[in-house]
């Protein structure tokens, strides 16, 4: 793991901005979702509207462009759906990045791949449409996942295409095709996908912390912000 992060910064000012859009840091509203941001209301984790209702108005009220976070972060957010466990072995910590705007923007390769899978896994409160890329950087052989995307996204492409950097591949799906979340792009990286197809494992519980740290990298190594 510690030769992909060299790698990845090593190369980070070669990589694809991943939106059609500039975004500088005065653009980005950092988004704490954790269970330690008491100015939550607990409300708003069981009910998407509400939920999209509380990002859209903190952006608003920060007159930003974006909202960006959630790596590593423990989520009272997941309580909404059995598909994420309960007691202690509830999966509440975050394993990628969630870049929450507007539905159907595009989504580009931040750098060269294939396609190593996709699928809609439609259980409610999962990825929705889902696409893995494969990479080669340096010899050494990684994974991206881009989840919460529309139908169309996964209608026409196959396993195996090659998809350039900068490529548009994909866009956001709504809240009635995306797993029912607002808006957003779940993005991950991932050093070893097993024997995974078209999904993998975006939040682990607390016992697994340490073994998903070194499996998922911060996905700021790839981002360029």
């Amino acid at each position: 793991m510690t030769q992909l992060k060299d790698i990845l910064t090593r190369h980070r000012d070669e990589f694809s901005n991943m939106f059609l859009f500039d975004i500088t840091e005065e653009d980005i509203l950092k988004l704490d979702l954790s269970v330690s941001n008491r100015s939550i209301p607990e409300h708003i984790y069981s009910n998407t509207d509400t939920l999209a209702q509380y990002i859209k108005g903190e952006l608003n009220r920060s007159n930003k462009k974006i909202a960006v976070g959630g790596y590593m972060e423990n989520r009272g957010i997941y309580q909404k759906s059995e598909h994420f466990g309960g007691g202690d072995d509830a999966r509440t910590i975050h394993l990628g990045i969630d870049i929450w705007c507007d539905e159907y923007t595009p989504v580009r390769a931040p750098l060269n791949g294939k396609i190593h899978s996709f699928k809609n896994n439609t259980t409610f409160g999962d990825y929705g449409p889902t696409i893995i890329l494969e990479h080669s950087l340096a010899n050494v052989v990684f994974y991206t996942l881009y989840g919460h995307l529309s139908e169309s996204s996964i209608s026409n492409i196959e396993t195996g295409q090659y998809i350039c950097s900068g490529e548009v591949f994909a866009e956001l799906g709504n809240d009635t095709e995306n797993g029912n979340w607002p808006p957003h792009l779940h993005f991950q990286i991932i050093s070893d996908i097993a024997d995974n197809y078209g999904d993998f494992a975006g939040v682990c519980n607390k016992k697994e912390i340490e073994m998903y740290k070194e499996i998922c990298p911060d996905p700021l190594l790839i981002l360029k912000f």
